[in-house]
């Protein structure tokens, strides 16, 4: 039987790792995205606990809505004797196809309670025109 070494509460590096900020495949995590359905658009809930909304970037190119935040919460404290501080720094990204008709202007965004909406038109779908062939 091998004993493992028991983690107590003072760890300094205990969990660290395992922190989404170091494993992508968790980074959808952090902005967690609802899509709602309306009539005529597309509501997108984010959440972005933490980051304020001048650190936010909403883009359009070529069909694609493009989230980015950056955040940095950092806090210069001096004379304390901490034994363990914890501080999220990072920038993420996320994208959704919104098609290619969708213009800038159209677009909505406000921020509330760490929860980004972004209201997105919907593409008005055309009919196909409907042709018949002659029989000869």
């Amino acid at each position: 039987m091998m004993l493992m070494p028991r983690k107590n509460e003072f760890d300094l590096f205990g969990g660290f790792f395992d922190d989404p900020f170091f494993n992508e495949s968790k980074h959808k995590e952090i902005m967690k995205t609802d899509i709602k359905e309306g009539e005529n658009e597309y509501t997108l809930e984010i959440e972005m606990p933490g980051i304020k909304k001048e650190n936010i970037k909403i883009e359009l190119s070529k069909g694609y809505i493009t989230i980015s935040a950056e955040n940095n919460n950092e806090v210069e404290e001096k004379e304390k004797n901490y034994i363990r501080k914890e501080r999220r720094y990072g920038s993420f990204t996320r994208s959704f196809y919104v098609g290619d008709k969708v213009e800038m202007d159209d677009i909505n965004a406000s921020m509330d309670n760490g929860i980004l909406c972004i209201t997105v038109p919907k593409e008005e779908s055309e009919e196909p025109e409907k042709k018949y062939i002659e029989i000869k």
